[in-house]
């Protein structure tokens, strides 16, 4: 059976890619905070599909925790075949107004943690193979504060690597959804329509991770699902960078 590790498994895209595994009957490695909402998720994959489920509690915004999720991905006695890196969070779009120590962590979990856990991952999949999906955004291709520098130095990664380590065998693939159904914007403290986004732009999240397993399996290196979505980043490379900084004000992605 491949093994899956999971970051930010306890809701949402993590949750989802772990159901859709599970599914397929993948053992799994679940990582997040919050250890009951886990163990529940990890009850019911057990339960309903008969696969093994470890659990990992850890803040990626702590390097020592951070440390004891790739010290699970570079022991070779039970390999992972498959590391998504999905932890993540959003905040106000004002970075002069932020407190600059949520700044600091935002940037840990969205980039420093998936960098350190791509390494560790890399150590035991290369000549073995693997596949590894760090889950970014639309808003890598636009010029949106720091979640989108954030996801687009993903996206940039995400490429080279794909490039460098498909001869070791590793596929390397950034999922780049637009607005999506989860709790993310609930956990930014934004009701349902509070966005300022049309309905017909929301993605369900199980088409979302059912097009990232789909092209990593590929071994594409960007995967950006739905139509509409591939049109907005086809138009981003034409378009003013002023004039996509100023559309994207209008919501969160």
């Amino acid at each position: 059976m491949p093994t899956a590790l999971i970051t930010g498994a306890s809701a949402g895209l993590g949750a989802e890619f772990a159901r859709q595994l599970a599914r397929r009957r993948a053992d799994l490695i679940l990582v997040a905070r919050t250890p009951e909402t886990l163990e529940a998720l990890g009850t019911e994959l057990r339960t309903e599909y008969g696969v093994a489920v470890e659990i990992l509690v850890a803040d990626l915004a702590v390097e020592s925790e951070v440390e004891r999720v790739a010290a699970r991905l570079r022991d070779t006695s039970d390999p992972v075949d498959l590391l998504i890196n999905n932890a993540g969070f959003g905040l106000p779009l004002q970075f002069a107004d932020n407190d600059i120590d949520d700044e600091v962590r935002h940037l840990r979990v969205h980039v420093e943690a998936s960098m350190r856990l791509m390494h560790a991952a890399l150590q035991t999949m290369r000549g073995r193979g693997g596949r590894i999906i760090n889950v970014a955004s639309v808003a890598g291709f636009i010029s949106r504060s720091t979640y989108s520098a954030c996801k687009s130095w993903l996206i940039g990664f995400s490429g080279w690597a794909n490039a460098e380590y498909a001869r070791d065998g590793v596929s390397v693939t950034a999922l780049c959804p637009g607005f999506t159904h989860t709790s993310f914007h609930e956990r930014m403290g934004l009701a349902v329509g509070e966005e300022g986004v049309p309905a017909i732009m929301w993605l369900n999240a199980r088409d979302v991770v059912r097009t990232g397993l789909r092209d990593a399996a590929r071994g594409r290196a960007v995967s950006v699902p739905s139509l509409r979505y591939k049109a907005i980043v086809a138009l981003t490379r034409v378009l003013p960078r002023s004039f996509t900084s100023g559309v994207a004000r209008r919501g969160r992605v």
